[in-house]
């Protein structure tokens, strides 16, 4: 089910006295119309509201509220960009309905890609990365036939696990599937990934699959030099990236509200520095997070942690157009 955007979330200070350079996001967004004409790569947010591959995933759910307490967090930030933004609302999903919304969520995802708008994702649990991709896919299918794409994925799990059922834990295997499929290339990146969180398996079939990936106690601030390099090098070839970042990726102590928190996790100036990097490409075509969990929270700070994320995300691209 698509819900339209509710413009009463965003609600903040009003600096009046400052003028323009005062505003903040709750004042410079706008609702995503059905007749928007978009300028090139101005920002549209959209939410996902599903945590059904959670509870599949046996995880904590709560994640489908993120969307809408993440836009109470965003209302408030100082506007940095200029180019504009739009909520293009949210997909729910209704009951265990997972697949039904990941097409959903894809269908959006093309129809904003096509009219000239930059999506940001806002989970929601993982399985916002296959509808993501899928929305992506859909797209480059009609205009670049055989696209040169990477995914980078900042996250404690593969998320490459074998499954009867889709869940949080399969998107990247689906991703993989759907590259086979259309006979494209799989190019998988996942920078985080904890040894004790992914069992041999997943191991076994992240190498099978030719991915690559970066253990957590690799992902410490001492190793930025080399983390930046290995992004470097994973995009240097390819034409354009899908960024997704999995809060249970930072420390627990960082990001307590998440589906399942990490004991070492990656610091947020590591995974801020690798986004930064990205962004700086000028090939990101795609971004969302997930794994917000509101009801698992303390005193807001993962939602500060997602909202600053979104904002640095937004600043940096805005940055890259200049």
């Amino acid at each position: 089910m698509k819900n339209p955007p509710n413009m009463e979330l965003w609600q903040g200070r009003t600096d009046t006295l400052e003028g323009e350079l005062g505003a903040r996001w709750h004042q410079i967004i706008q609702p995503l119309g059905d007749t928007h004409e978009a300028q090139s790569n101005v920002i549209a947010l959209i939410g996902f509201a599903c945590d059904a591959g959670v509870a599949r995933n046996h995880g904590r759910v709560g994640a489908a509220a993120a969307p809408n307490v993440l836009r109470k967090f965003l209302a408030n930030i100082p506007a940095q960009a200029r180019q504009g933004m739009v909520d293009a609302g949210d997909v729910v999903c209704e009951g265990d309905g997972l697949e039904a919304a990941q097409s959903a969520f894809a269908h959006e995802v093309t129809q904003l890609l096509q009219q000239g708008f930059f999506p940001i994702g806002m989970g929601g649990g993982h399985e916002i990365a296959f509808a993501s991709f899928s929305g992506w896919a859909n797209f480059l299918a009609e205009n670049h036939p055989q696209p040169n794409i990477g995914i980078i994925n900042l996250d404690a799990h593969f998320d490459l696990r074998r499954d009867e059922r889709a869940s949080s834990g399969t998107p990247f295997l689906q991703i993989a599937n759907e590259c086979a499929r259309r006979g494209w290339a799989f190019h998988y990146l996942c920078l985080g990934v904890s040894e004790f969180a992914n069992t041999a398996a997943l191991f076994e079939r992240a190498g099978a699959l030719g991915a690559n990936w970066r253990l957590d106690e690799q992902m410490q601030e001492r190793h930025l030099p080399e983390i930046l390099a290995q992004v470097e090098a994973f995009i240097a070839p390819l034409d354009a990236i899908y960024l997704t970042i999995d809060l249970d990726v930072l420390p627990a102590a960082v990001a307590p509200g998440v589906s399942a928190p990490s004991a070492l996790g990656v610091p947020l100036a590591v995974v801020e520095a690798v986004a930064d990097r990205v962004c700086a490409s000028g090939k990101l075509r795609v971004a969302d997070l997930a794994e917000f969990n509101p009801e698992f929270d303390v005193d807001g700070h993962t939602a500060r942690v997602v909202a600053r994320l979104v904002a640095r995300m937004v600043s940096r691209l805005e940055k890259k157009d200049e």
